[in-house]
Order: C-alpha cells, then sequence, then structure tokens
C-alpha cells in the first residue's frame, strides 16, 4: 500500500494558507512536549495507544479535516496514516518527521522594506527563529541564517540576485547557524563582530573566517548602506543592523514584545547593566518609525495581520513591558527576577557556531529541539 506522504515545507505552506488540518503526533509524551507543531487541532497520541483503541475517534481524532501525521523521523507516522487509512481518514505522513519540521520556514515578503527593493523574512516555525533576505540593485545581503540553506538558495535563484555577504547580528546560542556554510558555498565574507568571535565560557578563539562587523564599516548593498549599530547586552558582541531610519535588525538585542536574556554568557549581572545601556541608547536616538525587525519571536501574539513579525519602535511601549521601563533599578530586578535556568544545550550550540564543535544533522535536531528561549518571559 503506497503511503501518501507532505513534506515539512509543504505541511507549513498549508497551514500558512490557513487550511483546515489536524495534527497527530504519534511519539511519547516527552518528546512531544520538548516541541511540537504548534496548531489548533494538534494531538498527541503515541502509537502503540493509537493501535490500542478500538475506535480512532476516541483519541479525539475527527474525520471532518485531513490528518498530518508526524513521529521522529517519518518512519513510525507510515505505520499509523496505513492505520487510519484503513478506518476511512483522510491522512498523509510527514516526511522526515520532526527532524524535518525542525528546518522548515516559510518566506514572507515585507509590504515596505523602505530603501530596498526587497525585504523576505525567513520564519523557522519550529524555532520561532527569523532569517532575512535584504535585496538592493540585484545584491542581497543574508541575515542570521539557520543551518538548512536549501530555503535561501530556491529564493536567491528564483530572484536571480546576487549574495555579497552574510551577516550575524550575534553570536546564537539557540539555534545552529548557516552564516559559516553560506560563507564558504558563496564565497562570500561572514559579518561577525569580533567580541563574538570566542567562547564567553573559556575565552576559546572561533574557529571561523569572518569579516569584522563595526560601527564605522558600513555593509555596502547596491546604492544603500547598511550601518552597524553596537548593542550589547544579550552577547559582547550584539550588534543591530540599520538601513536609514526604515529598517533595525536587532537581532536578540530587542524583541516585539521583550528583550534578550542577559544571562547566556553566565555574565548577568554585569550584561544587565550594558543591556540598559544599549536600551537608553536606541530610545534616545532612533526614530519612532523605525520597524524592529528582531531574530526571534516568543508567540503567535507578535504577528501582524500578514504573519510577519515586526512592529514600529514608537508602538512598542504599549506591548513590551522591559522596553517601557524607565528606571535603571527597576529595569534590574524585572530582569534579575526572569533570567535563570541556562539551557545546557546552548552552550553546546554557542561552541558549535564558533567552530569549535561539530554535530552531526542528528545531533543538530536534538541540540535545536523546542522553541527558542532567548528572550526574558514576562
Amino acid at each position: 500500500m503506497r503511503v501518501p506522504e507532505i513534506t515539512a515545507d509543504d505541511l507549513a505552506q498549508r497551514l500558512e494558507r490557513g487550511e483546515t488540518l489536524q495534527v497527530l503526533d504519534v511519539r511519547v509524551p516527552a518528546n512531544a512536549a520538548e516541541g511540537h507543531i504548534e496548531v489548533e487541532r494538534y494531538l498527541n497520541v503515541p502509537i502503540m495507544r493509537l493501535f490500542a483503541v478500538p475506535e480512532v475517534e476516541a483519541t479525539g481524532l475527527a474525520r471532518d479535516a485531513p490528518v498530518a501525521v508526524v513521529c521522529d523521523r517519518g518512519v513510525s507516522s507510515r505505520t499509523a496514516v496505513m492505520h487510519l487509512r484503513q478506518q476511512g481518514f483522510d491522512a498523509f505522513s510527514v516526511a522526515g518527521g520532526m527532524l524535518a519540521w525542525s528546518v522548515a520556514s516559510v518566506p514572507r515578503r515585507l509590504a515596505e522594506p523602505g530603501p530596498l527593493d526587497l525585504l523576505i523574512q525567513f520564519d523557522r516555525l519550529a524555532k520561532g527563529s527569523l532569517a532575512y533576505l535584504l535585496v538592493r540593485d540585484r545584491q542581497a545581503l543574508l541575515v542570521d541564517p539557520g543551518r538548512d540553506l536549501s530555503q535561501y538558495i530556491a529564493e536567491i535563484e528564483s530572484l536571480g540576485v546576487r549574495l555579497i555577504g552574510v551577516a550575524e547580528t550575534h553570536a546564537h546560542a539557540d539555534y545552529l547557524s548557516g552564516a559559516a556554510a553560506a560563507a564558504d558555498r558563496w564565497q562570500i565574507p561572514h559579518y561577525l563582530h569580533p567580541a563574538d568571535a570566542f567562547s564567553p565560557f573559556d575565552g576559546r578563539q572561533a574557529r571561523l573566517a569572518t569579516a569584522p562587523l563595526l560601527p564605522d564599516r558600513p555593509i555596502r548593498l547596491g546604492d544603500v548602506d547598511v550601518f552597524v549599530e553596537s548593542t550589547p547586552g544579550h552577547t559582547e558582541g550584539s550588534v543591530t543592523l540599520r538601513v536609514g531610519d526604515a529598517l533595525a535588525f536587532t537581532g536578540d538585542f530587542l524583541f516585539v514584545e521583550s528583550l534578550g536574556r542577559p544571562d547566556l554568557g553566565n555574565r548577568s549581572e554585569e550584561w544587565t547593566g550594558v543591556l540598559w545601556q544599549s536600551l537608553e541608547r536606541a530610545r534616545a536616538h532612533w526614530p519612532a518609525e523605525v520597524l524592529v525587525l528582531p531574530a526571534h519571536y516568543a508567540g503567535e501574539s507578535e504577528r501582524n495581520a500578514d504573519r510577519t513579525i515586526g512592529a514600529a519602535l514608537g508602538s512598542l511601549g504599549s506591548r513590551n513591558l522591559p522596553f517601557s521601563l524607565r528606571d535603571a533599578e527597576e529595569f534590574r530586578s524585572w530582569v534579575s527576577a526572569r533570567v535563570g535556568g541556562f539551557p545546557e544545550t546552548y552552550r553546546t550550540i554557542k561552541l558549535a557556531n564558533l567552530g569549535l564543535l561539530a554535530p552531526n544533522q542528528e545531533e543538530a535536531a536534538i541540540l535545536e529541539a523546542g522553541k527558542n528561549q532567548c528572550a526574558l518571559a514576562g
């Protein structure tokens, strides 16, 4: 019996279009708790239980909508699909399982790209992570890419533009970066602030060939300058990439509804003060209309009507509590009450992103399991 399958990217696109689907996760609950496909009609029913119940409807599954079945690697989901189809359900397996879903992303074009010709935001759904492709005069700059380059390659080739560089707003700790691989594939500069080119844990120098990302060295993209502003606090080398007064790619410094954690380098007390200073400079000098485009989001409340993530700086006061705090000690107390629970996997990911470790594909998927934890929780 042929088992119908769908790719993770195709599933993401169907969900993006608002199609009514049920997602049946046949993994054990412990694995599902680490991260699952977030849809309204989601069920976690381990495969042994699925086969044990006399009527599938007893699990909560309904016959009024197609069923996307997912497991770890797309193997046991095929068995579950055969079982469901024999009982009359319109079911299909997600090829590659959660390993494939972990890197699936949806590209969205921003309606107002400022002085750019085109701005694409890549939404990696499983991580709540965002990458960007900036295009001007048929040149492109890739910002904060994840490890799977396929979506970026497809867009760049489809547009017929020339990639002139890849930039990271900081050395990431929550997902494995694709910046070094992109720089190698296209033979382009990999821009990173020098302060982030070493381990914050033991001081080891990164084993990467990077170009310094510094305030006095804007990146020329066509006839537009992409300016670099130091906004440390989440990391020592965190920067914001500014395109005039229109766009601010803030990385993990400033999110729509929170700020980046200052404790991921084990120097929370020191970096909290640095984060406050960065925030003060941004509030004092950035125009209210600049569009804040972060590297992450925490939930659906941060989406715009077109499902993009981003907000004008002047609108953040009503939805971003730490951004609205005006007293340094109150800010420090607020941050102190919310840091902690340092994810140990982040240490490994950070070292891998500095070229100091080389996880294989399966190890990479395990390291990246679940949503990002880079924001200070409200």
